[in-house]
């Protein structure tokens, strides 16, 4: 038998390195493990005890929650439990007992012998199981690649840069068997055995683990994730895991974290699981998490240390046939010991299930299972040692939680202080498909995601900065179907603002206006202002605010766009006060020709980066932007006389407004333009269009009554001046820039009042930009 399954039991105990069956009887059953428990049974009716000796000789009894850990450990617990769980239901501890057999007597059978009688709520078979960990002999990288952003790792190193993301202020125990605390990366932590024995095989198990989690941050060797946390060891070896369980709870706090580094054979068989399969470990785990604390549990590592099937969690029965692990709404048999479950993926992106790592709906989340750099101990170099082959389900728990101990660091350094998320917070939190990596799309299994502490810290925590432009008057930040080409917060002034914070700022009587941008005057310097907010947790210091002026154009793709230039905000308060810029000045040899132009603007700082405007040659990262991403705006809301432009003789009598209707950036697509209109009685409006244009519109009934220009090359058709004109979609080629006008014409007894135009683009359905204009009275232009 491997040496690993010495765990299972006390190292006097004659029947050490064998497995064994614990039987749990029902609630009132009452036996003193002082006395002889054979006869108890007889003599209390709870089963025919010598029937069963004469069946299988040589059982013995012992109790599983031993009564110094029930009477020191449990009463204290199980009242702070009810406290904090009000849908506890507290077990009876001393209902559970082992089982001890000769080696050569039939666990399945006995098991299955005891569960016929009426006494007997459950037995099972308890074979302890080696580490959860993989040997691993072809690392893919020697360096810590779990700790970076993802899609590659957890992101720890953004965690650092804001309080409390390094641990600071919080609390972990790591159950398993052995350790090398003097490890020269781990000794200045002074961690503590609080529990049980240090079994010297498995050091080399526990210290990767520590490693990994709060490895010293210092000049040598690792970092870990949290390496300002506090940390402390529960051992099972010299005790039982159970009675280990009982003794970390009883040194944790709410909101602690209780990793279990520990596997354990299912049913008698080489399956190996997470050891809240056996009822004892689930009951003593779900009195953690019923009194606060946060329980990482390994899911286990399949067959035979790592051999495959693995397990799957969905499918797994007990002896007696119930789906225990089965999180499905539908099965009465799923029990919730409110631990994070945890499975092991590859470590490069995108992540995929290994091979003998569990899968299935009880599953919260993966980790690295593979290839993981952290401390070693060995023979000969205990103190000194690193490796970068952990692997398993053992790593991959280590990486969870770590991050649950990141996040938890995070919430306490909040000013005032966020109150400590507890175990089902902090595992929806982990969980959640929203804010972590999901596996590989050739992943056919469920394993659920890797936490993106960036995603967790800004959006849960809202611990960092978040700077947004508004693409509307009444724009909050978040993703929105409105338009987006009329931003009230970049605009152009022909004289420089002493005060542009007074005068366009959050207490100014314009912080609210979207019609502060004029049209620029040639020969001179002009004059551009960028207003933005921070909707996050923290000031924004050193923002940066670039500014692209384009062509009027209803899609405004990158390659219209050219860079005016660039303004630093020193800081942008958190509280969503409207911050203004300084001036950005466009210099007069700059500006192009006359006209109306589009300003792009950029947003970001080193906490909230800007995107890049490479980023937006890909189509679909040019839809997410203008939809999704609030640190980029655009602006091309045009005032326009609404008096006829006596200087255009292609139109007489009304007033011209050009504009470009681009194809994507990438390849040709389809997309239609449509009209916008709400003009008086008696208004008028033409769209002068390229004849190109106009010959695919050729089944339009829109094209029926066009007037052509042949010498012009351009068709004119009249659009309503009151109603929305759709064109239908027409492919629009890559990189075009087809020319159009709007041709509007106001009766002169309205021309007294303001009115409103627009044109938008439309691919599959969604707007992807428009040119707003204003008709007003030429007294009141800007």
């Amino acid at each position: 038998m491997d040496k690993q399954d010495n765990l299972q039991g006390r190292p006097t105990d004659p029947a050490y390195g064998r497995p064994r069956v614990v039987v749990r009887f029902r609630e009132g059953a009452r036996l003193d493990d002082t006395g002889n428990l054979g006869d108890q049974i007889e003599q209390t009716g709870l089963g025919t005890w010598s029937n069963l000796l004469d069946q299988f000789p040589g059982l013995t009894l012992t109790p599983v929650f031993s009564t110094e850990a029930r009477d020191k450990q449990l009463g204290g617990i199980t009242t702070r439990a009810l406290e904090f769980d009000s849908s506890y239901k507290p077990a009876d501890f001393s209902t559970f007992f082992y089982v001890d057999a000769p080696g050569d007597t039939d666990m399945v059978a006995l098991a299955k012998t005891l569960l016929n009688w009426n006494s007997v709520e459950t037995a099972y078979i308890d074979r302890a199981g080696p580490p959860p960990v993989i040997p691993s002999d072809d690392p893919q990288r020697a360096n810590q690649g779990y700790l970076d952003p993802a899609p590659d790792g957890i992101d720890a190193e953004y965690a650092w840069t804001l309080p409390g993301g390094d641990g600071t202020g919080q609390r972990f125990i790591d159950l398993e068997a052995g350790w090398t605390l003097e490890h020269e990366d781990l000794a200045a932590h002074a961690i503590t055995l609080l529990h049980g024995e240090i079994y010297d095989p498995h050091r080399f198990h526990g210290t990767a683990v520590l490693g990994t989690i709060c490895a010293v941050d210092n000049t040598i060797g690792c970092v870990g994730i949290v390496p300002k946390a506090a940390a402390h060891v529960v051992s099972f070896y010299g005790s039982t895991r159970a009675d280990a369980i009982l003794a970390a709870i009883a040194n944790l706090s709410f909101g602690d974290v209780l990793l279990i580094e520990a596997q354990v054979y299912l049913n008698g068989t080489s399956m190996l699981g997470p050891i809240e399969a056996y009822d004892a470990e689930f009951e003593a785990i779900r009195l953690a998490t019923a009194a606060g604390i946060i329980v990482i549990e390994a899911g286990g590592n399949g067959t035979d240390n790592g051999g495959t099937p693995a397990l799957n969690m969905d499918t797994y029965t007990t002896l007696e046939g119930k789906a225990i692990l089965n999180r499905d709404n539908a099965n009465p048999d799923f029990r919730d010991s409110g631990a994070i479950m945890v499975t092991a993926a590859s470590a490069a992106a995108p992540h995929t299930r290994q091979p003998y790592a569990p899968h299935g709906r009880r599953i919260d989340c993966y980790a690295w299972g593979e290839s993981i750099t952290t401390l070693d101990s060995v023979p000969g170099s205990l103190t000194s040692a690193y490796t970068s082959s952990f692997a398993g389900t053992s790593g991959a728990s280590a990486i969870i939680a770590g991050a649950a101990l990141a996040v938890q660091g995070g919430a306490s350094a909040q000013v005032p202080p966020q109150p400590r998320f507890g175990p089902l917070q902090m595992r929806a939190i982990l969980s959640d498909m929203a804010r972590g990596t999901r596996a590989s799309p050739a992943e056919t299994t469920q394993i659920r995601v890797m936490p993106d502490l960036r995603m967790i810290f800004n959006e849960v925590l809202n611990v960092a900065p978040d700077i947004y432009l508004r693409d509307f008057v009444g724009d909050t930040g978040e993703p929105h179907a409105d338009a987006m080409s009329a931003s009230p917060d970049v605009f152009l002034r022909r004289t420089i603002s002493p005060d542009p914070q007074l005068e366009f700022g959050a207490a100014s009587a314009l912080a609210e206006s979207a019609a502060l941008s004029m049209p620029a005057a040639r020969g001179q310097d002009n004059y551009i202002y960028v207003r933005l907010k921070n909707r996050g947790g923290a000031a924004a210091t050193n923002v940066v605010a670039t500014v692209f002026w384009a062509p009027v154009a209803t899609l405004v793709t990158p390659n219209l766009w050219t860079r005016i230039g660039s303004v630093t905000l020193p800081l942008v308060p958190a509280g969503d006060l409207l911050t203004v810029s300084p001036a950005l000045v466009w210099p007069k040899a700059a500006i192009p020709a006359p006209g109306h132009y589009c300003f792009v603007a950029l947003i970001g700082n080193a906490a909230d980066p800007a995107p890049r405007r490479a980023d937006f040659l890909v189509w679909e990262n040019f839809i997410t932007y203008i939809r999704a991403n609030n640190n980029v705006t655009w602006r091309n809301f045009n005032v326009e006389d609404n008096e006829p432009d006596a200087q255009d003789p292609s139109a007489p009598g009304f007033r011209a407004l050009p504009f470009l209707a681009p194809g994507a950036p990438d390849r040709g697509r389809e997309m239609a333009l449509e009209i916008v209109a709400r003009l008086p009685q008696g208004a008028a409006i033409l769209l002068e269009m390229p004849l190109v244009f106009f010959r695919m519109l050729h089944a339009s009934q829109l094209a029926a009554d066009a007037i052509i220009d042949q010498k012009r090359r351009v068709a004119l058709i009249s659009v309503s001046p009151t109603m929305r004109t759709n064109f239908g979609y027409v492919l629009f080629p890559a990189r075009s820039r087809m020319p159009f006008r709007l041709l509007v014409q106001i009766p002169e007894e309205n021309r007294g009042q303001a009115y409103r135009i627009y044109v938008r683009q439309l691919w599959r359905k969604q707007e992807v930009g428009r040119v707003t204009w204003q008709l007003q009275p030429r007294d009141a232009q800007p």
